[in-house]
């Protein structure tokens, strides 16, 4: 527990972490590399050089002040970032690192703001946030390794198949190298997968969403491909497109996340997805079909056209079948082709009045993943029609951002 005065002290600072947030974050990651380069093998390059990185971290700090004498307020928070960090790897001697370096940047960004009495304060706050970290990643990595199928770490397995699955999205089927099962999961969480590429010195983590109902003997993940390879992150998803072959080997994490599809009850359920967001929802549809046969369930993507059009057939065969399921399609810039085929129902973009258009259900769960853009639109909408927040649900690719 934190003293009045250290609580007070915090509190001040709150101001300042508003504008210089993102100043002090930057210049803590460049810091943190220079010094301990290694650690570099764990995180996203990628997420660092858009920013991405840098926002989350001053939006955590920024929270932690401001719920510094609640911090149960943010314990959601917490939960979902251990996940990301176990599901990497991150362990505790890591924190007395980072918490070196955090303080290093806040005092070289404010000089003379950063007086030894905040300086103090911040260094006993970070030790009990620091400690709440460690004690739910370590009961994060305690059940990821005892569930039945678990292991702690990285885990090989084999590439079984390679389906393309549009221009852009292509499914891995990895199945255990060692043979024995495989932990199950909750619709909607990833895995981390590390990849080394031949002359490079640092390996590279990535999360993908599992792609399909757990039960199965394999996981599924559906990678999108970026179209140019000096894109940040072209090169991970041109790597495993392109050179990684089945028979390969891929080491992965146990699944992880907290953006899971509730099955303790029965509303009915809404996917939105955007793009390569379908990942996850597809693993929520197949596993409603397989496991709640009598809910409803009514699936919405927003793509390009066709060529773009990932799983399109896997969604159309499940509503044919499975009379609970209905689905709707939005293509912004469809083919000739697609007009012939009537690959698609609506022209343009899935925005807020047409999206309340198709709701059949008076009551129900949304879960909805995809660009931001996309994902703002999507929230904008369910919020004008007066869906409460709690039956409100969405997934970021990457660092958590703010709708």
């Amino acid at each position: 527990m934190l003293d009045e005065k250290t609580i007070r002290v915090i509190k001040s600072t709150v101001p300042v972490l508003e504008e210089h947030g993102e100043t002090i974050t930057t210049r803590f990651y460049e810091k943190l590399f220079e010094n301990h380069p290694e650690l570099l093998n764990i995180f996203n390059q990628v997420n660092q050089k858009k920013g991405r990185q840098q926002a989350a971290l001053a939006n955590s700090v920024y929270a932690a002040a401001v719920h510094i004498d609640q911090l149960e307020n943010i314990l959601p928070v917490v939960k979902q970032i251990g996940h990301k960090h176990r599901s990497l790897g991150v362990l505790p001697e890591h924190y007395p690192i980072v918490g070196k370096y955090l303080l290093e940047a806040m005092k070289e960004v404010l000089e003379d703001q950063a007086t030894e009495e905040i300086l103090t304060a911040w260094e006993k706050a970070y030790g009990v946030i620091a400690t709440a970290f460690i004690d739910v990643e370590q009961e994060m990595y305690k059940n990821a390794e005892e569930q039945p199928g678990g292991w702690s770490g990285f885990r090989n397995f084999i590439v079984a198949d390679k389906v393309k699955e549009s221009e852009l999205i292509t499914s891995f089927y990895l199945k255990a190298e060692d043979g024995l099962p495989i932990a199950s999961f909750s619709p909607g969480q990833y895995v981390s997968i590390t990849i080394n590429i031949e002359g490079e010195k640092y390996s590279h983590i990535r999360q993908y969403s599992l792609s399909d109902a757990p039960g199965k003997d394999y996981y599924r993940i559906s990678v999108k491909r970026e179209q140019e390879n000096d894109k940040p992150d072209g090169k991970i998803s041109n790597h495993l497109h392109q050179k990684v072959q089945p028979g390969d080997i891929l080491p992965l994490s146990a699944p992880a996340g907290d953006f899971i599809l509730t099955k303790d009850n029965s509303k009915p359920v809404v996917l939105i997805s955007g793009g390569v967001g379908i990942t996850p929802l597809m693993s929520m549809l197949n596993t409603i079909v397989e496991q709640q046969p009598e809910r409803e369930v009514l699936f919405i993507h927003a793509t390009h056209n066709g060529k773009y059009h990932a799983m399109q057939t896997e969604v159309q065969q499940l509503s044919a079948t499975n009379s609970q399921v209905q689905s709707y399609f939005c293509y912004t810039t469809p083919t000739d082709q697609d007009r012939t085929d009537q690959r698609f129902d609506k022209e343009g973009y899935l925005n807020p009045d047409l999206l309340v258009s198709l709701i059949p259900f008076t009551e129900a769960e949304y879960y909805f993943c995809g660009p931001v853009s996309f994902m703002r639109t999507i929230k904008e909408g369910l919020e004008a029609a007066n869906v409460p927040a709690e039956h409100i649900h969405y997934e970021f690719f990457g660092p958590a951002m703010q709708l």
